[in-house]
């Protein structure tokens, strides 16, 4: 299995210098607005913060009415404060303008209390994951960051996970050198405007139940999610495989699952992983392995041989996959369809799908009801960027 690198654009860059923005705290936060007598409160408590910035970016003589912005310095300060949006550290709320814009496609708030009062109301009821990838100016007063935010909603007894992708427009105010504006924008849907009922929609779609079983997967980043596929970064795994005869089939299973089960060199038991992966490595899907993906702490060092001729294992690189995601018993037709509508978006979108792909069942099939299975078609890209 090949691997695709990511571009460098998505990791972030090493700076010399701290921010010098003290951060405040969401803690006291939860799911009423704050009153203004708190905002007051923190301003009057930190006299100092914003000084020591203010007179590094605006050294010009006050004669000349046209303030500068350091952007460079801006960019810099988010690379450090935005990785704190859901955490107990908190953003710095001294950054932004009193009365800043905040926009996505189903909220609006016009004041920096509702902007905290909508990340804390996130922080009750989601347990938001926030991934940063760049940050990086985009016009005079605007920055643009990208970020995936992986959410759990811990009110429905399923806890399903909300995915969402995009890019966030931070506006400038260059009078005060803070931010007025914080506009975003989702992968997943076309109208981003307040209030999208498309957005709407995208959310309450994520909210049916997939059944994961509660075993060690591939660990995985979700970089991009569109509204037909993920976009994912796979660490290396290993596996142990044998060869199968069709994607859906299951010709093979028992011979992998042999081998956790005790049938190697050592007679060890490997814990149960999932999910279960068969892959055609051509177009023609002429050649098919089923296999079974072992645990992360293992190395291929410390596992015991395959007792039983034409099972092997093997390590993959991982890289970078696209993933279709649905349910019911996947046969051959319906993975060949799958497999055929996630090929046809990619090459749309402008990216590289290698020949073949892989179907992962996270379920047994004798144990869940097909309309909660999980199933996916997989395809490795290759040359992708995060831009």
């Amino acid at each position: 299995m090949a691997t695709s690198q990511l571009s460098d654009h998505i990791f972030r860059p090493s700076f010399h210098r701290r921010p010098i923005f003290r951060q405040c705290h969401l803690t006291s936060i939860f799911l009423t607005p704050p009153k203004n007598t708190k905002i007051k409160t923190i301003k009057s408590q930190k006299k100092i913060k914003y000084v020591i910035y203010q007179s590094l970016v605006d050294k010009q003589s006050p004669l000349i009415k046209s303030p500068t912005v350091d952007m460079k310095k801006l960019v810099e300060f988010l690379y450090e404060d935005l990785p704190h949006l859901f955490d107990d550290q908190g953003i710095d709320c001294m950054a932004y303008d009193d009365y800043v814009k905040f926009r996505d496609p189903i909220t609006k708030h016009d004041t920096i209390d509702g902007y905290l009062f909508n990340i804390a109301m996130l922080k009750q009821l989601f347990r938001p994951d926030f991934q940063l990838y760049w940050v990086k100016q985009t016009g005079p007063y605007e920055i643009t960051t990208r970020w995936t935010m992986v959410m759990k909603f811990v009110l429905l007894p399923w806890k399903p996970e909300l995915v969402f992708t995009g890019t966030s427009i931070m506006g400038v105010n260059p009078e005060t050198n803070k931010f007025n504006s914080h506009v975003d924008y989702w992968d997943s849907i076309q109208n981003n405007d307040y209030f999208s009922l498309e957005g709407l929609v995208d959310v309450i779609k994520q909210l049916r139940i997939y059944k994961t079983p509660d075993l060690e997967t591939p660990s995985y980043q979700i970089l991009r999610r569109t509204a037909v596929y993920e976009v994912r970064k796979y660490d290396p795994f290993i596996v142990v495989e044998t060869e199968a005869d069709n994607l859906a089939g299951n010709r093979g299973f028992n011979d992998v699952a042999g081998y956790i089960f005790g049938k190697n060199s050592t007679t060890e038991k490997i814990p149960m992983t999932t999910p279960v992966f068969t892959q055609a490595f051509d177009a023609e899907k002429s050649k098919v392995s089923i296999q079974i993906v072992l645990p992360s702490d293992k190395s291929l060092s410390s596992l015991p041989a395959p007792n039983k001729e034409g099972i092997s294992l093997r390590k993959t690189e991982g890289g970078i996959a696209a993933a279709i995601k649905f349910s019911g018993k996947p046969t051959d037709d319906i993975v060949r369809e799958k497999e055929k509508q996630l090929r046809s978006s990619l090459i749309k979108a402008g990216l590289k799908p290698k020949s073949g792909c892989m179907l992962a069942r996270y379920n047994d099939p004798g144990r869940t009801w097909n309309f909660i299975m999980r199933n996916e078609v997989l395809i490795w890209l290759e040359d992708f960027k995060l831009d």
